[in-house]
């Protein structure tokens, strides 16, 4: 599909990007319908994608994008957590509506609930957790951009994007790599000069990690105002001290050692 036109080829960059988030590496089960799209097993099992048949598709996704004429009427969809941010990243930049979080049903074919909408385009981001919406596409003929295992459902989807779906990093960067190629067909962003966007901006990040972090830096502020803890002396340093050494120790008995009831009588008195 791509192999016409050297600029719109898979450079080394892409390439490396997508080997480190994990895209090629998929499920033990692979569909008849994915097999087209599968590389080789590995040996423990897991399909490996072919990512430039994923990086074609990827284009083939965005000139569908593109050719819808207002970008709201394309909708994003993803009821995971590893997907949530990234839709919303992805519908910020691209200007596509998003429902994410649990697809409420009825959304494409009940025109009384407030929620009703027609898209002319929907991208679902799992076919497994995301199926309602799959399923009342094809009742509203709505066309289907889906990421897809190989072990996914892929009936009703009219462009699969095969990717690792069940990582965080996977899905990130596939979002981040079809928003980057919807906005340089639609001219906003030229092909020479790297996007601006960091794809670490459509990763999910759970809340256990980012109050990790936060610990990291207030410790890190604390050793860069000078804070230096207490010595604590260890039994091995004590073994070589001499008997002036341990004369000069504070024991706990003379630290925390009772005034004379003498001087208490006074301070009473007074």
């Amino acid at each position: 599909m791509s192999g016409g036109l050297e600029v719109l080829s898979l450079n080394e960059d892409d390439l490396y990007k997508m080997l480190k988030a994990n895209i090629h590496l998929c499920d033990q089960i692979c569909g008849f319908q994915m097999e087209s799209y599968v590389y080789k097993r590995n040996p423990s099992g897991l399909h490996i994608i072919n990512l430039q048949k994923t990086w074609e598709k990827i284009l083939f996704a965005a000139r569908a994008i593109v050719a819808i004429d207002n970008p709201a009427d394309v909708c994003i969809i993803g009821s995971t957590n590893n997907s949530q941010r990234g839709l919303l990243k992805f519908a910020s930049h691209t200007g596509a509506a998003s429902i994410a979080g649990r697809f409420t049903p009825g959304t494409f074919t009940n025109q009384i609930t407030s929620q009703f909408k027609e898209p002319r385009l929907i991208i679902i981001c799992d076919t497994h957790t995301d199926r309602q919406a799959l399923i009342e596409s094809s009742y509203s003929n709505i066309p289907t951009i889906a990421l897809c295992n190989t072990s996914s459902y892929v009936k009703f989807v009219d462009i699969v994007i095969p990717c690792n779906t069940k990582s965080t990093l996977s899905v990130g960067l596939i979002l981040w790599l079809l928003a980057r190629e919807v906005l340089r067909f639609r001219g906003i962003i030229p092909r020479d000069i790297d996007w601006d966007v960091m794809p670490d901006l459509y990763f999910y990040r759970s809340p256990t990690e980012i109050e990790r972090e936060e610990v990291g830096k207030e410790i890190n502020q604390e050793a860069s105002a000078g804070f230096v803890p207490p010595p604590v002396l260890t039994a091995a340093d004590t073994s070589q001290l001499g008997e002036d050494d341990w004369a000069r120790i504070d024991s706990p008995s003379d630290v925390f050692a009772p005034e004379p009831a003498s001087k208490l009588a006074e301070s009473w008195g007074q």
